[in-house]
C-alpha cells in the first residue's frame, strides 16, 4: 500500500504555524464603522428600499391607501375620544384639534413603522445575509428610507387640512426639511440598534410593540406639553428626541399658530446624533456574528 509522505519542511518548522498567519477580525477602532462601504453600496440601498415599498402593500385590496388612513384614523379616534371627551381640543394654542393631532401623529407613524420594520429586518433578510457580503447597515436603512414614502404621501392630506382650517404656511416651513432629517436619522439609530439586538435576542420582536405603545404616550403627538403637562414633568419630556423633533415640525408648519421649543429642539437634536453614533458603533460590534445566529 502505497504511502503518502508530507513534503520536507525547513529545519526548525513545524508543517503548520501554531496560528494562523492572517487573522481577518472587526477593527476595534472607530474606523470599523466604514461608512465608506455604505457609499460604495448606494445602488443596493436604492434597490431594497423599492422593494420593501413595493412588498409593503402587495397583495392588499386598499394598497397605497394604507399611508394615508393609518394617521388618518388615528386622528380621528383621539379627536373624538380626546378631544371632545376629555376636552384636550380646548388645550393647544387655539389650534384646531384635528389639525393639531394629525400634524403630530403623522411624524409619529413613520417613526412607529420605521423602528418595527427595522427592528425585524435582519431577521426577515437572513438569507441574504448568510449569502453575501454587503454592509448590513443598508438592511435596517432600507427599511426606514421606505417609510418616508408614506411620510410624503400623509403629508398631502396635511396641506389639505391646513386649507381647509385657514391655517397658511410661513417662512418656518424652509426648516421643515431639518426636521424631517432628524426624525429620519433617530428612527434609523433606534431601528439599527433593535434590529441588531434582535438577531442576539428574539424577545426584542416581542417586546418593540409593547414599547413603542408606552412611547407613545411619553410623546407629545395628541397633546401640547406646556398645557397638559405638569411643570416638573416637562424637562423630563424633554429627554425623549421625538419632543423637540415633532414639536419643531408642529412650528415650521403652523407657523405662529404653534411656539418653538427650542430648549427641547437642542436636546433632541444632540441626542439625535449621540444615539446614532452608539447605534452604529453597537450595530457594527454585533456584525461579527449575524451569519451565525441569524
Amino acid at each position: 500500500m502505497d504511502k503518502v509522505q508530507s513534503l520536507p519542511t525547513p529545519a526548525g518548522r513545524s508543517e503548520l504555524p501554531d496560528k494562523p498567519l492572517i487573522a481577518i477580525e472587526p477593527s476595534r477602532s472607530w474606523v470599523a464603522l466604514n461608512l465608506s462601504d455604505l457609499w460604495a453600496y448606494r445602488e443596493l440601498l436604492g434597490f431594497l428600499t423599492w422593494r420593501d415599498i413595493k412588498v409593503k402593500y402587495k397583495q392588499t385590496a386598499l394598497g397605497a391607501a394604507w399611508a394615508i388612513l393609518q394617521p388618518l384614523l388615528t386622528t380621528l379616534v383621539f379627536t373624538l375620544f380626546l378631544g371632545r371627551m376629555a376636552g384636550l381640543d380646548q388645550k393647544n394654542s387655539g389650534l384646531p384639534y384635528p389639525l393639531f393631532v394629525y400634524a403630530g401623529t403623522l411624524p409619529w407613524t413613520f417613526f412607529q413603522n420605521a423602528i418595527s420594520n427595522s427592528g425585524n429586518s435582519l431577521v426577515g433578510n437572513a438569507n441574504l445575509i448568510t449569502k453575501v457580503y454587503f454592509p448590513r447597515m443598508i438592511i435596517p436603512g432600507s427599511a426606514v428610507a421606505a417609510g418616508l414614502v408614506d411620510l410624503a404621501v400623509g403629508s398631502v392630506i396635511l396641506a389639505g387640512m391646513m386649507a381647509w382650517y385657514g391655517v397658511a404656511p410661513s417662512w418656518n416651513l424652509l426648516l421643515l426639511p431639518v426636521f424631517v432629517l432628524l426624525l429620519t436619522m433617530f428612527a434609523l439609530a433606534v431601528g439599527m440598534w433593535m434590529s441588531a439586538l434582535n438577531v442576539q435576542y428574539r424577545d426584542i420582536r416581542y417586546a418593540l410593540p409593547f414599547l413603542i405603545q408606552l412611547w407613545m404616550f411619553a410623546t407629545p403627538a395628541i397633546y401640547n406639553p406646556p398645557s397638559n403637562v405638569p411643570a416638573a414633568w416637562q424637562g423630563l419630556l424633554r429627554l425623549n428626541p421625538l419632543t423637540g423633533i415633532i414639536g419643531g415640525m408642529r412650528s415650521s408648519l403652523l407657523g405662529s399658530r404653534y411656539a418653538w421649543d427650542w430648549p427641547a429642539i437642542g436636546a433632541a437634536a444632540a441626542l439625535t446624533a449621540v444615539s446614532l453614533v452608539y447605534s452604529a458603533y453597537t450595530f457594527r460590534r454585533l456584525e461579527r456574528s449575524f451569519a451565525d445566529v441569524v
